[in-house]
């Protein structure tokens, strides 16, 4: 009898324990990237709890997944060029479309992207741009080109440079006039030298988000920054501003995906659901700044930031705009000048 109460009980307990964590959902997500209004109503709705956990660059969540992060993360949010290495690593697993029903809601021109042809592992986040976010000098007066990082004669002032290996690298390639995915090995040791020529005359690297925060507290004049950031610094003080320089620059989708050992899943798919919701998709970048993949958010988005050409780029300017692409093989030459350029 008392094998059998045993038994019970420990069945009991082991039920419950499986509640609780299928009421559960860790999202690993880059900082100030969701309202946190968007969790709690989240979690009302779902009747579970929502934990957190930051990151700064797309290289430091695929270490963590790596390192065990696929068994304790359902949600994480890596950009565009990182998702095949995610699926090479079996990282990532596919999505049931069938259980994302608001997939239907996002933009044709983001539907089956090149990195993720059928969205079998993605499902649009958020899409921005990496540019320049500045104090305004008091002539007004700004040359909107790379050269005020990279030539030293156009140098307004101390700087920060963001802590994205393919950004800045990108942005040097872009400044030399070649594309942001360039392989030819000439033209990555100019950038190469480019970069570390700018790093010694700059206050070294951080994140998009910390690089904002210096300008605003005046501790430098301009940083690198993802367009999102500067949006809601420039909205905090009205003497910053923010470009893409004339040169062009990368323009990144920022993706959902499911790592491949998610604890739960099931739940980590009722959010994606949530977050393509039209209302919800409206929200989330009227809180974040940024440009929304989902068609069905967009005439709910503030009439403002719809207008705004650090938000969404003029055609002229999206013309000059690259994505990211994995390299492949050639992966490894990027990774050998940011190792070089960050230990000088």
């Amino acid at each position: 009898m008392r094998q059998f109460i045993s038994i019970c009980v420990s069945a009991l307990l082991c039920a419950t324990g499986l509640q609780a964590q299928q009421n559960q959902l860790n999202l690993y997500i880059w900082s100030e990237y969701i309202d946190p209004e968007i969790i709690t109503d989240f979690e009302k709705a779902h009747n579970c709890k929502v934990t957190v956990d930051l990151y700064e660059d797309n290289e430091s969540m695929m270490a963590k997944l790596e390192g065990g992060g696929t068994a304790v993360y359902d949600i994480v949010v890596p950009s565009d060029y990182i998702i095949q290495p995610l699926v090479k690593r079996k990282l990532i697993q596919p999505l049931q479309h069938d259980k994302i029903p608001n997939l239907a809601n996002v933009d044709e021109q983001f539907r089956s992207p090149s990195f993720d042809p059928g969205n079998k592992y993605t499902a649009p986040y958020q899409w921005g741009t990496v540019g320049i976010f500045i104090r305004k000098p008091k002539d007004g007066d700004i040359e909107e080109t790379w050269g005020l990082v990279f030539d030293p004669k156009k140098e307004p002032g101390p700087f920060v440079m963001i802590d994205d290996s393919r950004a800045m690298i990108g942005a040097a390639l872009k400044y030399l006039g070649y594309s942001l995915n360039s392989v030819d090995k000439k033209q990555l040791k100019e950038a190469r030298d480019l970069l570390l020529e700018a790093k010694g005359r700059s206050k070294g690297f951080t994140g998009g988000v910390d690089g904002k925060n210096r300008v605003l507290a005046r501790g430098v004049t301009m940083s690198i920054v993802y367009n999102g950031d500067a949006v809601r610094g420039m909205g905090e003080d009205s003497e910053t501003h923010f470009f893409v320089p004339k040169e062009g620059g990368d323009i990144w989708l920022d993706n959902m995906c499911i790592p491949s050992k998610a604890p739960n899943r099931e739940m980590a798919e009722k959010f994606i659901n949530y977050i393509l919701d039209a209302k919800v998709g409206a929200k989330l970048s009227n809180f974040n700044q940024y440009a929304t993949p989902n068609k069905a958010a967009k005439p709910l988005i503030k009439a403002e930031d719809q207008k705004n050409p650090a938000i969404y780029p003029p055609s002229d300017m999206m013309k000059k705009l690259e994505y990211l692409n994995d390299l492949g093989p050639h992966n490894r030459l990027y990774d050998e000048i940011w190792t070089y350029v960050k230990s000088k």
